[in-house]
């Protein structure tokens, strides 16, 4: 169809906001305008286009990049933040292209279509700021997911104890390699309250004459207390500072113990 803007613009001010408006960019091609801000006060950046007799709004991949001035974006690639991008996607039928983010305006509902991408982009934003709780439980889902895709699966065991010592799981390891003479344990730690934990296991292991190597990998080493991480030094082996910005060392690191 051949878009009258002035008919366009009324449908999508009806549907979303008399605040909508269109600019024209060239042919078959307009940016979007909308009082629908990130939380640092910039807008949501949307275009309507028209490709392959098919017209559709995107964001041009802005909606991702925004997002990865405050968090890695690879976390949305794995764990808890994957399957809620995955469902948003899902659910409002969103494409996801090399991180542009599109849909499909069907039988000329221009409204609804940008109402439902609107309304997509906002959830997607909100992934930043999951709440404490929540982004400790994806950083453990992320750990996992992170070794499950460099690791063979017949060499990982998660949450291992040793049954020869440690019946009543006292003393767990995150995860661990087997495989070599000596076995990698590796530790995921968020916080002070498990680096304690985890020095308390690997002294506990010393004592059993445990034969294993130690990886630690932190959520982010800086915000673990001095005093804690000092005394976590003298007990522990290799360590990352985080898991996001270190995958290549951490995956490169693990190859050659294999």
């Amino acid at each position: 169809m051949n878009i009258n803007q002035t008919q366009i613009e009324n449908d999508l001010r009806e549907s979303v906001s008399k605040q909508v408006a269109l600019q024209s960019e060239g042919v078959n091609r307009y940016r979007v305008f909308t009082p629908f801000e990130f939380e640092d006060g910039d807008h949501y950046a949307i275009v309507l286009k028209k490709e392959k007799n098919n017209w559709r709004f995107s964001d041009e991949a802005h909606t991702l990049m925004h997002m990865s001035y405050d968090m890695d974006i690879l976390a949305l690639k794995r764990g808890n933040r994957q399957k809620i991008l995955t469902n948003i996607l899902s659910n409002f039928e969103i494409v996801e292209n090399g991180g542009e983010l599109s849909l499909n305006v069907i039988e000329d509902n221009f409204g609804g279509a940008l109402y439902n991408f609107i309304q997509a982009l906002t959830k997607i934003t909100d992934i930043s700021y999951l709440s404490k709780e929540q982004v400790r439980s994806t950083f453990y889902e992320d750990f996992k997911s992170f070794l499950q895709e460099s690791v063979p699966a017949d060499r990982l065991t998660f949450d291992f104890s040793n049954d020869e010592f440690d019946r009543d799981h006292k003393y767990p390891v995150d995860c661990r390699i087997n495989g070599m003479p000596k076995p990698v344990f590796l530790f995921a730690i968020p916080n002070d309250n498990k680096c304690r934990d985890v020095i308390i296991s690997l002294l506990q292991y010393e004592r059993w004459g445990l034969k294993y190597q130690s990886v630690s990998i932190f959520e982010d080493q800086e915000t673990i207390n001095r005093r804690v991480l000092a005394k976590f030094s003298d007990v522990s082996e290799k360590q990352f500072s985080a898991l996001y910005p270190n995958q290549d060392r951490i995956k490169k690191y693990l190859s050659e113990q294999l």
